[in-house]
């Protein structure tokens, strides 16, 4: 069985719609629902632990209540970044393997979740090939500094699932070493431990923009209806 750390605590500084964009209405339904949703679909989740931005702890509860989720729910408060808010939320978990999740990516569904749950290895994460040409750079002087070979990398994407036990090491490992990651396969790989990827879908993308909102609302279904 799995805790589910679900990260809801950004603030959506460039969607710009005078709230955290996780509570920005698509299709009628706030954001944060249709991962709360999902996993709530899911046997293999037995609990969720969901942070929340500052000053809105009221506005998720009544959420979590609103829309009927039957896994019980534990809160905490958002770290000051990512990386710190999954910190603080593992000592929250009660079960040995864990999935994390963001209630920014919306189009996320219970067969995700299962998929990964279902997924052999311990440590595993949902990715993308990269269908376009990435280089590395030194921004300083807007330089080119070489080539990367696109077959060898990939768009990092949620859900994932680690056992809780390295996924602690790991940020024990970034503490000491004084490193911030923006997200956990890569943290938990370069700590040292195995993590492996499995095929995502183009669909599970992140809402970062006004752009993005409107594109989640056409493919969850119809017009939407940010407020």
């Amino acid at each position: 069985m799995f805790s589910l750390v679900l990260l809801n605590g950004g603030v959506g500084t460039r969607v710009s719609a005078g709230q955290p964009k996780q509570f920005i209405r698509v299709n009628g339904l706030p954001i944060i629902v249709y991962s709360l949703v999902a996993a709530d679909a899911v046997d293999e989740v037995e609990e969720i632990v969901l942070n929340y931005p500052e000053g809105w702890l009221e506005e998720t509860e009544k959420l979590v209540i609103d829309y009927a989720v039957k896994k019980p729910v534990t809160y905490v408060p958002a770290g000051r970044t990512r990386h710190e808010s999954v910190r603080l939320m593992l000592p929250h978990c009660k079960h040995e393997r864990v999935i994390l999740h963001e209630t920014a990516r919306p189009l996320v569904g219970a067969a995700d979740f299962r998929g990964v749950v279902a997924d052999p290895h311990e440590n595993a994460s949902f990715m993308l090939p990269i269908p376009f040409t990435v280089a590395p750079v030194d921004p300083d002087v807007g330089k080119v500094t070489g080539s990367l070979d696109r077959a060898r990398l990939r768009n990092v994407q949620l859900p994932q699932k680690f056992r809780k036990a390295d996924l602690e090491a790991a940020h024990e490992y970034a503490a000491r070493e004084g490193v911030v990651f923006t997200e956990d396969a890569t943290l938990v790989a370069v700590a040292g431990f195995d993590v492996y990827f499995l095929d995502g879908d183009d669909r599970n993308f992140k809402v970062t923009t006004p752009t993005d909102v409107r594109l989640a609302g056409y493919l969850l279904g119809g017009e939407d209806n940010d407020e």
